[in-house]
């Protein structure tokens, strides 16, 4: 859905979401019920908590099983990967997600290579990810898929083919996380758009602008509160926000805010996603239908 304004188009992904749960409520009533998610958080990251908390309550919602587990900070690598290998054992899940970011001294690489790659639901184990690469995926990492989920539909929308609309345009995206920056690359390259991946190094050497201004589709993840503002982009752009940052209010407690200045770009735009509102509602529920092809996959679908 788009919600239209004098100056740009904000694009409400909640409608969107709640098409995609319908899908997958059907999905996990042909099942059963047989649809289990585990999440495991290492730390107090609050943008994490508020991530996990938010899976537990759709997954409810869905009918899905879900099981939610914390480790301290100072948790060992042996304690997590003992634990990924429980939630492998538990026939009741089907999907795996381990929420970052990790501690710093837990090695990230390793606990990817343990994911089960059955159950490895954002294709981080090293398999997935080279499945994705290839263009043949098992999953589609959620945040990415959201993305274009909602592009695809916003695009449809506006009585353009999505198989075709995104063909020769420039696509920037703004961060190259494993999780979201760059399968956000890989699906533009999918739907044949000239794709340029900035990122921090990108932003040290002064030409991060120079690059986001030339995109007719501009995707941030770079997880820096308000980083593209209006002299960021090109008159006519459409914008995914999918920075979710925890920012402090003045009366101490916390809000979520999107790595893009909406107010400051909104006037220059076709459309942007908000933060929150945005792709954050289509993530959560692309996640559980991950979930649920895990669980087909597991009975031989």
């Amino acid at each position: 859905m788009a919600i239209g304004t004098q100056r740009g188009t904000i694009i409400d992904g909640r409608e969107y979401a709640a098409e995609l749960m319908e899908e997958v409520k059907d999905g996990v009533d042909a099942l059963d019920g047989k649809v289990g998610i585990a999440t495991l958080l290492v730390g107090e990251d609050y943008a994490a908590q508020v991530y996990q908390r938010r899976i537990a309550r759709h997954a409810h919602d869905a009918g899905i099983f879900t099981r939610s587990e914390r480790l301290p900070a100072d948790a060992s690598l042996p304690r997590v990967l003992a634990l990924l290998d429980e939630l492998d054992r538990d026939v009741r899940v089907s999907g795996i997600l381990v929420l970052r970011p990790l501690p710093p001294h837990l090695p990230e690489s390793d606990i990817l290579r343990a994911l089960p790659r059955l159950k490895d639901v954002e294709a981080q184990h090293p398999e997935n990810a080279g499945l994705l690469a290839l263009g043949t995926p098992r999953f589609t990492p959620s945040t990415a898929a959201a993305a274009f989920h909602m592009l695809d539909h916003y695009m449809a929308a506006a009585g353009r083919d999505p198989a075709l609309a995104y063909d020769g345009l420039d696509l920037v995206v703004v961060g190259r996380s494993t999780n979201v920056g760059k399968p956000a690359a890989i699906l533009g390259l999918a739907r044949n758009a000239t794709v340029i991946s900035a990122h921090k190094h990108t932003a040290d050497a002064g030409r991060l602008a120079e690059h986001t201004r030339m995109a007719d589709l501009l995707v941030v993840a770079a997880g820096v509160p308000g980083l593209i503002t209006g002299g960021f982009v090109r008159e006519g752009a459409i914008v995914v926000d999918i920075g979710i940052n925890a920012v402090p209010r003045p009366d101490g407690t916390t809000k979520l805010v999107g790595d893009v200045d909406t107010e400051s770009v909104l006037p220059l735009v076709e459309a942007v996603s908000p933060v929150p509102g945005g792709v954050g509602p289509i993530t959560d529920v692309w996640l559980l239908r991950n979930a649920l092809v895990a669980a087909r996959l597991a009975r031989g679908e």
